[in-house]
Parts: structure tokens; C-alpha cells; sequence
């Protein structure tokens, strides 16, 4: 028996080997692309903003570990009792009901381990909400099914967002579904104060890449924040069950330099008047006089 339980023991132990072994080489292969999801990947999508850097140490480090232990912990007690307290093992069983020490520990242990947690996620979550100074404004609106973004401070009126087509996309070369025709324009290192609602149903503007997810609900105004901290292109989607079309609301933010964020907007901005011509107006015929 206690080879049995020996063997059970180091079996634990590459069990939780192999799975934080994937986990690390899951992420070593999603950062070779950035922005998007990776085919075969198990890792969270590589970081874009300190927010997300933020979340991916809080699930690696903090829940990731728990989860194995936990995990572990329940398939080692299963193997015991199996093991241990089978009819063949046990053939006269116990004739107690209650065990108060160990239900003092499955209550107290749970309690310890979820209070542990809130201390790493409370403080994530006042990261998230604590904006710092906006350096510009984007208003998102979603529908059945695309995306309106208009930008107040800098006058660019609303402007739709709609899925390319297989074709154009292909055309393209970039993920079908994924990008958009007129994708969000954000400038790199400036804070981007996002706000977002819906004009029928609940819709969900969602960009791994940053960490931001935030609910588009009709009749109210939500805001999240995000500060790229590198240029690319990033992809997010609707994280709402929306209605039939809810697969092509494809969210594309291109994160450029300051320079070019100014030229797009120059590009997008409301066009000069153009003025009357200075010619003069070729004189009217004069009437002849009637005598």
C-alpha cells in the first residue's frame, strides 16, 4: 500500500509539472503573434497595455497555481477513497456520520483561499476603474450588427464598422471575421477614454489585447480605458450573445504613432468650405430703352 501511495505521490507531482509546463510554453507561443488569437494556443493573448501584463500575472501566478493544487488535491482524495475504502479494502464500514475538525477545515481552508484571492483581485479591479487623465475620447456604439466610433475631440463624426467579406479578406490577407472595414484609431502611450452604449440590444466591446471587456447596453452609458503601449493592429469582437449576425461584429483597432493618429484625423475631419470663386459675375446685358 504505501508503495501504491508512493507512486501516487511523485504521479502528482508531473502531473502539475506537465500542466504549468503547457501553461508557460502556451504563452511562449501565443507571444509570437500579437493582437489576435493564435491557432493551437492555450495561453492568454500576449499583452498590449500594463492592464493586461496586469491580468495575465493574476491568472498565471495567482489562480493558475491554486487551480492545480485544488485540482491535485481532489484527484488524490478520490484515488484514496477508491483505493483505500472499497468494499474489498473495507469490508466492515465506518458507522459515523460527522467529523468536525475536518469540516472545520473545508469550511475555514475555502474561505482562507478565496479572501487570498480578493486581495490580487480587488486590486486589479480599482486598477482597471482608477482612469487616468483622458488624452482623447472615443464614443462606440454597437447594433445589430456593427460598430459606430465617433471621436468628439477631434470633430470626427461617427463613422460605421462593419466585417469584410471572406473575399476581401482573403484579398487582404488579414482574419476573416476579425477585421473590419473601418477599424478604430487609437495613438500610442496616450490614454483612451472609451465610451460605450447600444442602440438595441446588449453588445460587448471586448480587445484581449488591452484587457478591456465592457457591456454596450441600450439606454445607458458604460466607459473603460485602455493605454497601448505598442503600434499594431488588434482584434477583439462582441462578447454578447447579440442575435443571429453576433460572429460578424468584429472590433479592429489600429494603434499608430502620434504623427500618424494627427494625419488619419486630418483625413477624417470635417473638409474645409470652399469659398466662391473672386471672378466677377459677367455683367447682364443692358435693356435697350423704350422710347
Amino acid at each position: 500500500m504505501q508503495s501504491v501511495f508512493s507512486r501516487m505521490r511523485r504521479l502528482a507531482a508531473g502531473m502539475s509539472s506537465l500542466t504549468i509546463g503547457l501553461a508557460f510554453s502556451a504563452g511562449a507561443f501565443a507571444e509570437e503573434v500579437v493582437g489576435q488569437p493564435v491557432n493551437g494556443a492555450l495561453g492568454l493573448q500576449p499583452a498590449a497595455s500594463q492592464i493586461r501584463r496586469d491580468v495575465i500575472s493574476f491568472h498565471d501566478n495567482i489562480l493558475l497555481p491554486i487551480i492545480v493544487a485544488i485540482t491535485l488535491l481532489v484527484l488524490v482524495l478520490l484515488i484514496v477513497v477508491v483505493v483505500r475504502f472499497n468494499k474489498r479494502a473495507n469490508p466492515t464500514p465506518a458507522r459515523f456520520s460527522h467529523n468536525t475538525p475536518i469540516e472545520v477545515a473545508w469550511t475555514v481552508v475555502p474561505v482562507l483561499i478565496l479572501m487570498f484571492i480578493a486581495i490580487f483581485s480587488f486590486k486589479l479591479l480599482f486598477e482597471e476603474h482608477d482612469m487616468p487623465k483622458p488624452d482623447l475620447t472615443v464614443k462606440v456604439v454597437g447594433r445589430q450588427w456593427n460598430w459606430d466610433y465617433e471621436y468628439p475631440d477631434q470633430k470626427i463624426a461617427a463613422y460605421t464598422s462593419t466585417p469584410l467579406t471572406a473575399e476581401e479578406a482573403s484579398n487582404k490577407h488579414v482574419p476573416y471575421l476579425l477585421a473590419a472595414s473601418d477599424p478604430l484609431v487609437a495613438p500610442v502611450g496616450k490614454v483612451v477614454r472609451v465610451q460605450v452604449t447600444a442602440e438595441d440590444v446588449i453588445h460587448s466591446f471586448s480587445v484581449p489585447a488591452f484587457g478591456i471587456k465592457i457591456d454596450a447596453i441600450p439606454g445607458r452609458l458604460n466607459q473603460t480605458w485602455f493605454k497601448a503601449d505598442r503600434t499594431g493592429v488588434f482584434y477583439g469582437q462582441c462578447s454578447q450573445l447579440c442575435g443571429i449576425n453576433h460572429a460578424y461584429m468584429p472590433i479592429e483597432v489600429h494603434v499608430v504613432s502620434q504623427a500618424e493618429f494627427d494625419a488619419w484625423v486630418a483625413s477624417k475631419g470635417p473638409k474645409p468650405a470652399v469659398l466662391a470663386s473672386a471672378a466677377p459675375t459677367p455683367a447682364t446685358p443692358a435693356v435697350a430703352a423704350v422710347h
